[in-house]
């Protein structure tokens, strides 16, 4: 059976990247491999085995074009409107909180947070299959 492992991010600034990730999110550098090319960043924290890969190519200087595909990468917390809070006076500017309902039913409690590069990232309460 296969295992996720991490999900990779081009970013430019890594100092800026790896401080929004920290802040945010709670991770911090698990392993920093440099090449002559480019550098990567793992980060990871003890909740998961889970880690964001940063990849930071040295020669690039323009943002990366993202696309109009929509993706994005998830993180679950135990108190949704605290980290709100939190993100909102970090400076985050995380978008409202939404409640997804199927049938009377809760399924879901979320809001998106842009990192500095400009992926999306949801933050969900712990609920229901992400207990």
């Amino acid at each position: 059976m296969a295992k996720a492992i991490h999900a990779m991010f081009r970013v430019l600034d890594e100092v800026r990247s790896v401080s929004f990730y920290t802040e945010a999110f709670g991770l911090s550098v698990a392993d920093r491999l440099e090449s002559d090319d480019f550098t990567l960043v793992y980060l990871a924290n003890d909740s998961a085995d889970f880690e964001v890969e940063l990849t930071i190519n040295k020669d690039r200087v323009e943002p990366y074009d993202l696309g109009d595909g929509y993706g994005h990468m998830a993180f679950c917390v135990d108190d949704l409107d605290g980290e709100h809070a939190r993100f909102e006076a970090a400076g985050f500017s995380p978008r409202k909180i939404v409640e997804f309902e199927r049938g009377g039913a809760l399924l879901a409690r979320f809001f998106f947070v842009q990192d500095p590069d400009g992926y999306q990232i949801e933050v969900l309460q712990r609920h229901g299959r992400y207990a």
